[in-house]
């Protein structure tokens, strides 16, 4: 048998990616028990899934240890992974800004300090711009780094603006829309084509899912 082994973000977005799976005519009733397996086969439709952190899918899937999964936009701008990407699911929307306090003006006589967890992107953005810009690179509680002084702005993922809100900080500009993308191995898209097709075509089917991407 021919196993389609599927990457799939550990939370609510894998749990709703994994419904749409389901809804595809891929179900595994397994993943829905109550247990700790971290892998969960389905032999009639020969899939084979696991959970991994959101940050990571890209990484097994581009290595080989998955054929397809799931991952945020910002994860493959980030990172830059060499997959495929065969289709923009519709969910986990949200939007990769510019924030910073409310009275915040941009002096472009000097540096422009920035926090963020997603330096590529940052980088990217104001190079694309020619503002020179100081990266401060964060791992957690960016929103603390303008009200302390540390940054003039950040660059981060903002869903419904309400953290921002709550420490006196507002979006100045969107650089990307970021949405959950199917993506595949580049290996495994050759040789189980076939396989990794239906099943993009089948997502692509669902009402959420806009079918894009690169292949």
């Amino acid at each position: 048998m021919e196993w389609v082994n599927i990457a799939l973000p550990k939370g609510r977005l894998g749990e709703k990616v994994y419904q749409m799976f389901k809804q595809a005519g891929y179900a595994c009733p397994a993943i829905e028990e109550e247990n700790r397996k971290l892998v969960f086969e389905n032999p009639e439709a020969g899939v084979r899934y696991f959970w991994v952190k959101p940050s990571d899918v890209a990484i097994y899937v581009e290595r080989g240890a998955a054929d397809v999964g799931v991952a945020g936009k910002d994860i493959l701008l980030e990172y830059v992974p060499d997959v495929y990407e065969l289709a923009d699911l519709g969910v986990g929307k949200c939007r990769m800004c510019v924030a910073g306090k409310k009275d915040f003006r941009d002096d472009r006589s000097r540096t422009l300090r920035v926090a963020t967890k997603f330096p590529r992107i940052a980088r990217n953005y104001y190079s694309a711009v020619s503002r020179d810009i100081d990266i401060i690179k964060l791992n957690g509680s960016i929103e603390l780094a303008p009200l302390l002084g540390l940054s003039d702005v950040i660059v981060d993922i903002v869903e419904t603006g309400r953290t921002l809100i709550e420490n006196g900080l507002e979006p100045k500009e969107t650089i990307v829309d970021i949405s959950a993308r199917f993506i595949s191995n580049k290996v495994s898209y050759k040789f189980k084509n076939d396989a990794i097709r239906r099943m993009a075509q089948c997502l692509a089917g669902l009402p959420e899912t806009n079918q894009g991407g690169s292949v």
